[in-house]
């Protein structure tokens, strides 16, 4: 199976070129099958390549496939490899399985839309770019992959050109992540004059034996990368295009934030995971900013009443705590939550466009209610990804979130557990928050709206996914030996960033050493603690007690709008870069182009008419004039001459 890897992402881009050159002219139903079929055939070619790579010994499970040397200059070689070890397989299973489910909710939600090939063309386009980026070998064709992505989170955010927020937010997508994507442009220029090489495989190799742990060129390429990262992964200070994202159609949401682009950014820190753990200050900074992210982004998700919003400040938060991983070297329990998250994130969003889908467009969580007994399955797959994010077992977000908490602590960062555990509090809160102001107490329901269950081409998925969300977690069970098979199967990709770490004197510190159980359980049992308090506070909030919501907001008014304005950062992004910028921009279109540059060439132009416009008058077609005229112009070089 290793040899049809090519077929993964040709597959999508098959089904991009037919619904792109002849959607107009097919019938919705055949642009759905070529959409969803090319999908279904790159997940059924990744399954098997999943199994063929488990049944392989640890250290044979690589494979590079050399498709063609794409650019050769003197001593720059890049071939068009495509890379499978762990890492990849995990990814591609998640992109194509994930995205198959949400192509074919696809087809039931989005099947009233005129645009119906546009929307698969782009879905398709976007897994395909997708697939390149994690499969890719190197950096550049990484690149290539991470450009593709924003391109369509752009056209895919945009859908619904006709509206003026839905435009804009595509912009701010597309603009903001640039900005990430020069410090990643930038680290590929560094890693290649200083290694030599942008293979993964190579440099991996070459690293450990060129640069220096802690110097200064591994610090600036790994600072350059992450950099990239937070603006793909949407971590302060670029995380503020991410809400805006749900503009799009809700199961372009639902790809964006569980199964593709936003991930990323963890995949790429996971697999550069070598020259992260050779830049401590940057491993400090990767960590601090993704406790900070995760802590952040859940204080605003408290008081948001949009359901999709809710979702996407949730994503950034669950995003955090994937960077945090990172940082503290976690790297399996990072891409462990990435994998857990993409089940039950992707069944939410879903779930959460069944709900707008059986409203008729509604999305605030204040004009719903009761709707458990119209929508009984979009309520119990909802339910059960609410619980599996919450962090109660034995459900999948049990398992790496508090994975990730236990590394945090283990690790020595008390601080960062901490803003880990709180914020872990409050994702409890305020999920059950959306789930008892959606689906129980009282219908606040528009009287002219009837409230239905969507069709079983949208449920289905979410009852596989939901599914998923309760067993996902299974694959990495802690403290029994033997029983974490997602550390054990991903451990061949980080054995190099653990001989890295063990090489210096930081053994204790990542080398995943002997540890006390009993303090394992413990934190175990406080995780669980921690979601059962956000939960029964959420309880008595919104199902016990409905005044005290009112009450606290009023009491602590200043603190709640700061809160739910999301602490102004998008005025103040308005106020420091985007407001100059325009100033800037204004004044050298009217005050330079139109004054200087135009002024100049206008200038240039009215003094050769008024140059001609005198000349001119000698040309008056009168035989007499030009008589006189040679006369006069024979007497005066006569007169020149006689001197």
């Amino acid at each position: 199976m290793f040899e049809k890897v090519w077929i993964i992402p040709l597959m999508p881009l098959i089904g991009f070129l037919i619904n792109g050159l002849f959607g107009r002219k097919l019938p919705k139903g055949v642009i759905g099958a070529v959409a969803c079929g090319s999908m279904a055939i790159s997940f059924v070619i990744a399954t098997g390549i999943f199994f063929q790579i488990l049944g392989l010994p640890a250290d044979e499970r690589l494979f590079k496939q050399d498709l063609f040397l794409w650019i050769g200059s003197g001593d720059f070689q890049c071939k068009a490899s495509l890379l499978i070890d762990p890492l990849s397989t995990i990814m591609i299973m998640v992109v194509t399985g994930v995205g198959f489910l949400i192509h074919v909710y696809s087809v039931g939600y989005m099947h009233e839309e005129d645009s119906y090939s546009r929307y698969f063309c782009y879905l398709n386009l976007f897994c395909f770019f997708m697939l390149i980026l994690v499969l890719g070998s190197n950096y550049l064709l990484m690149f290539i992959g991470w450009e593709g992505v924003g391109l369509c989170s752009y056209l895919l955010i945009g859908y619904y050109w006709e509206k003026q927020s839905a435009g804009d937010a595509g912009k701010k997508a597309f603009v903001m992540n640039r900005v990430g994507d020069f410090g990643f442009i930038l680290a590929i220029m560094f890693i290649f004059v200083t290694l030599g090489t942008i293979d993964f495989t190579e440099s991996a190799k070459l690293a450990p034996e060129k640069l220096a742990v802690g110097g200064l060129v591994v610090t600036v390429i790994t600072l350059l990368l992450f950099l990239g990262a937070t603006g793909k992964s949407a971590q302060i200070p670029l995380y503020t295009w991410l809400p805006d994202a749900m503009e799009g159609p809700t199961p372009v949401s639902a790809l964006i934030h569980a199964a593709t682009m936003v991930t990323a950014g963890v995949y790429m820190i996971a697999r550069c995971s070598v020259l992260f753990v050779m830049a401590p200050f940057t491993m400090g900074t990767v960590a601090v900013i993704g406790a900070a992210t995760a802590l952040f982004a859940a204080t605003i998700g408290l008081c948001q009443n949009d359901i999709k919003r809710v979702l996407a400040y949730s994503t950034v938060s669950q995003l955090g705590y994937m960077f945090l991983a990172c940082g503290v070297g976690a790297f399996s329990a990072a891409v462990f939550h990435l994998m857990t998250h993409a089940f039950f994130k992707a069944c939410l969003f879903l779930g959460s466009g069944s709900v707008i889908h059986g409203l008729h467009g509604e999305q605030d969580m204040r004009k719903m209610g009761a709707l458990k007994e119209h929508m009984p399955k979009t309520h119990i797959t909802f339910l059960i990804s609410t619980i599996a994010i919450a962090g109660l077992p034995p459900l999948a977000g049990f398992f790496s979130k508090d994975e990730i908490l236990w590394k945090a602590f283990s690790d020595g960062n008390i601080f960062l557990w901490g803003m880990g555990a709180f914020a872990a509090l409050l994702t409890a809160f305020y999920m059950f928050r959306l789930v008892f102001l959606t689906f129980y107490g009282k219908s606040r329901v528009d009287p002219h709206v009837h409230p239905h269950e969507s069709p079983a081409v949208m449920t289905v998925p979410l009852f596989i996914l939901a599914g998923l969300a309760v067993v996902g977690g299974f694959v990495g069970i802690p403290i029994i030996e033997g029983w974490n098979k997602i550390g054990h199967f991903l451990e061949p990709v980080f054995a190099a960033s653990k001989h890295v770490v063990e090489h210096g004197a930081e053994a204790d510190a990542h080398g995943g050493g002997h540890h006390n159980i009993g303090l394992e359980l413990g934190m175990m049992a406080t995780s669980v603690v921690i979601a059962v308090v956000g939960i029964a506070i959420a309880f008595r909030f919104y199902m016990v007690r409905l005044d005290l919501p009112e009450k606290l907001a009023a009491r602590f008014n200043n603190l709640y709008d700061w809160i739910y304005n999301k602490y102004y950062i998008d005025e103040l992004y308005d106020t420091l870069i985007v407001e100059p910028i325009v100033y800037l921009s204004n004044f050298l279109w009217k005050g330079f182009d139109v004054v200087v540059i135009d002024g100049l060439v206008n200038g240039t132009a009215t003094v050769c008419r008024s140059l001609a416009t005198k000349l001119r008058l000698v040309q008056n077609g009168f035989v007499r004039n030009y008589a006189l005229s040679f006369m006069v112009g024979f007497v005066l070089i006569l007169l020149f001459w006689a001197k």
